[in-house]
């Protein structure tokens, strides 16, 4: 019998630690024999104790490669001029890409056959193999990373009183049944590369930057300390009719929440870009990667039509209560802001999809010149922080006596706290 190598021969003189990697590289690629006991010239000189190093080499295999190759490999002790020869026959495997377990889903650890030669995979080919295998829905995948870790998860699991373990994360889709953390698993995790990037801004446009935060870890981290965020710079203001006193936050509450979940349950996350939220004095921008899912229209969603580009994603939030039923986010926003005088803006791309919330406060200020007195020194207070009685008289053109009467009535009413004595006094709005 004569050897030589190539895409699906390979010699060895002798049974080596790396010869886990030959394997790899047939069963990613298009199968092959190895044959053990024959030099690179072709030359056999056969092994000694042949039982022995089968036994080892079946031992190697089934530790060192992951997933469980050993239904694609054969072995067999051949008599070949005399000599023993273990010959490896090696099937491509269905479970495509195989790697060391030691080295993971990355070049270092995948292999495949070029020629007769065995290479490293390119990031490329690996991502390639896991969608040939896995399919094209991202969340299914296998994940490259799968040194992943989950105290996030297991925190906002356990506050919802739910069973967060091995099965579990099988069940919801965070696992493979071969305990392979999937996609979903890993932006779920604590190693999550999905990032969401907020800036906030002095005015309505980018001219004057106030502040920029970035928010990473698991998706439920980056829901969380977004969401903090956002509920510092949502202002409760106050306004008088006559002497009743009405308090609104710049945003309703529940419009932010469901932009904040449609943003984070609904982007495309095959994409590797940040989710953008922009918050300016007069609305909060959210803009996620990826248009609308399924072909939908705007006016199909605000009709509470839904195609859920992350089911399983959304079936985790929806289990943990963070989310109600598929389709009804953008019809609730819309209704928050029910008897404003404005309403959220939707825009979408073929690539994204925008939330503009206004800010309902902003929205319904009326000109100066139409304010009440004391809309007028409320709206002066938001502006510098507090006055004293003399700056009171100068913005109203009034005397002492009138200044006064309209602080204390404010105070009565409860809008406006008095701090100091004296003429260190000043007069500031409660919070």
């Amino acid at each position: 019998m004569e050897f030589m190598e190539s895409d699906t021969i390979e010699l060895k003189s002798e049974l080596i630690p790396d010869i886990c990697r030959e394997v790899i590289a047939f069963t990613n690629s298009h199968g092959g024999t190895i044959y053990i006991g024959v030099q690179d010239d072709g030359s056999v000189i056969g092994i000694d104790n042949a039982d022995e190093t089968l036994l080892r080499l079946n031992n190697m295999v089934r530790d060192s490669i992951k997933p469980d190759v050993t239904m694609f490999v054969r072995y067999a002790v051949q008599l070949i001029e005399g000599k023993a020869v273990l010959s490896v026959a090696v099937q491509k495997g269905t479970d495509r890409p195989y790697y060391l377990a030691s080295k993971g889903l990355k070049p270092s650890g995948v292999y495949v056959r070029n020629g007769s030669s065995t290479d490293p995979a390119t990031d490329t080919a690996i991502r390639r193999m896991i969608k040939e295998t896995d399919g094209d829905v991202f969340e299914d995948m296998r994940a490259l990373n799968q040194q992943l870790s989950f105290h996030s998860a297991t925190e906002q699991f356990k506050k919802c009183g739910v069973d967060f373990d091995e099965l579990k994360m099988q069940t919801l889709g965070l696992m493979t049944s071969d305990k392979m953390y999937t996609n979903l698993g890993l932006l779920l995790s604590d190693q999550s590369p999905s990032v969401v990037k907020a800036a906030t801004f002095a005015g309505k446009d980018k001219e004057t930057f106030q502040d920029r935060r970035e928010f990473s870890g698991s998706l439920f981290r980056q829901m969380e300390d977004l969401y903090a965020y956002l509920d510092m710079r949502n202002q409760n203001r106050a306004t008088f009719s006559g002497l009743y006193r009405t308090d609104a936050r710049d945003y309703p509450e529940e419009a932010l929440r469901e932009a904040l979940m449609n943003a984070i349950v609904h982007r495309d996350y095959s994409f590797s870009a940040s989710t953008l939220v922009s918050i300016y004095d007069d609305r909060i921008e959210f803009v996620s990667i990826g248009g609308l899912a399924g072909g939908l229209e705007i006016d199909d969603i605000m009709l509470g039509m839904s195609v859920c580009r992350n089911p399983k994603l959304a079936a985790v939030f929806y289990r943990l209560k963070l989310i109600e039923a598929y389709g009804t986010g953008i019809p609730k926003m819309m209704k928050a802001y029910q008897g404003s005088g404005c309403q959220p803006q939707l825009m979408v791309t073929s690539n994204a999809f925008k939330i503009v919330l206004p800010n309902r406060n902003v929205q319904k200020e009326p000109a100066s010149d139409s304010l009440s007195p004391e809309e007028r020194v409320i709206a002066a207070m938001r502006e510098h922080g507090s006055m004293t009685r003399t700056e009171v008289q100068e913005l109203l053109q009034v005397s002492q006596a009138t200044a006064n009467r309209l602080l204390k009535r404010m105070i009565a009413q409860g809008g406006v706290r008095q701090e100091g004595s004296g003429r260190g006094t000043k007069y500031s709005m409660k919070h």
